[in-house]
């Protein structure tokens, strides 16, 4: 069977097995095709592109709470970020710690999108700043947009403006009409229009100037490390096909065993440079990311919550209807 794959362009070492050819499920003859994150999640809520891709998991969760079934997921995280610490700063503002953000001008390339539901559920949960108490600004037009296949509107009590086509986030924080980001995409891709390079500018920061502190804190007082990306596949080829799901399971498990394979050799070689001791090594050697519900209950259940306070979704969408029945018990 001959399958479309379409795999997130960002060099994760998790898929790159599988691009690269290296890995395929039985049975299965990928069509790969790397696309921008951005695009691809366009395209596949737009116009189904693709038999199987990633997908933004906050923008599946809000098609399938519409009822749009086209897609069924399969339970691989090909990335995880602790995404407070992707919130940018503008240094004048006079934003020094979380609660500072209310009342500000935020940017947002698009506020259903992952990255952004995770940033204002933790600025509710850990610093009490309710998503009402800030002004969003959103780049994405509805027509480029995973809101605009998904029939987003602005959440009950929160502004959520349209930032028109002239401009983008980021001349807008260099010209002083932003205070913050929620994320900053400066990539050419056929949905984000910021170019300005706010990383190397030094009237930009993040908001916590520690961000390995603030993601182990974080790490530690939930055990949740946050879930960006998920995988779909045609509903219609599943549903012909039901073998066909497990072995695509199965083939990003061995991509991320490599790759876990690749990061302990490297710590290895820090261990016996005499650069971590042997507790350092045991703790970095343990799994980070790992497929199936089982080990991501908690973290997909959390974003589920989220979206639902967030009035993104009108309920908490079940992980039974978001995924595959015969991935359920993985």
């Amino acid at each position: 069977m001959k399958l479309q794959l379409s795999i997130a362009m960002d060099s994760n070492p998790r898929t790159r097995p599988i691009l690269d050819g290296q890995l395929s499920p039985d049975g299965i003859d990928w069509i790969p095709t790397e696309v921008f994150p951005s695009e691809l999640f366009w395209r596949q809520l737009k116009f189904g592109d693709f038999d199987v891709s990633e997908m933004s998991f906050s923008s599946l969760i809000k098609a399938i709470a519409r009822g749009d079934d086209r897609w069924v997921g399969i339970p691989i995280f090909t990335t995880h970020h602790f995404f407070q610490n992707w919130i940018v700063v503008r240094k004048s503002s006079g934003i020094e710690k979380p609660e500072d953000m209310r009342g500000r001008r935020v940017g947002v390339p698009e506020f259903q999108q992952t990255a952004a539901l995770w940033s204002r559920g933790i600025l509710k949960h850990e610093f009490g700043v309710d998503q009402t108490e800030m002004e969003f600004f959103m780049e994405r037009l509805p027509a480029t947009s995973h809101g605009g296949s998904t029939g987003f509107e602005a959440p009950p009590g929160v502004t959520v403006n349209q930032i028109p086509l002239e401009k983008n986030i980021g001349q807008m924080l260099l010209d002083g009409e932003l205070d913050a980001t929620l994320l900053y995409l400066p990539h050419n891709n056929l949905i984000d229009r910021s170019k300005a390079d706010l990383d190397n500018h030094p009237d930009f920061g993040p908001l916590f100037p520690d961000p390995s502190a603030e993601a182990l804190r974080y790490w530690r007082k939930t055990n949740i490390y946050p879930i960006n990306h998920t995988v779909v596949i045609r509903r219609k080829i599943a549903e012909a096909n039901p073998w066909a799901v497990l072995n695509i399971l199965k083939t990003f498990n061995a991509a991320n065993d490599i790759a876990n394979a690749q990061r302990i050799e490297h710590i290895e070689h820090y261990r016996a440079a005499g650069l971590i001791d042997a507790a350092t090594f045991d703790a970095l050697s343990e799994p980070l990311i790992q497929h199936g519900i089982r080990a991501n209950r908690e973290t997909l259940e959390a974003a589920t919550l989220y979206s639902f306070e967030q009035s993104l979704t009108a309920r908490q969408v079940t992980l039974e209807e978001v995924f595959a029945k015969s991935t359920l018990d993985q």
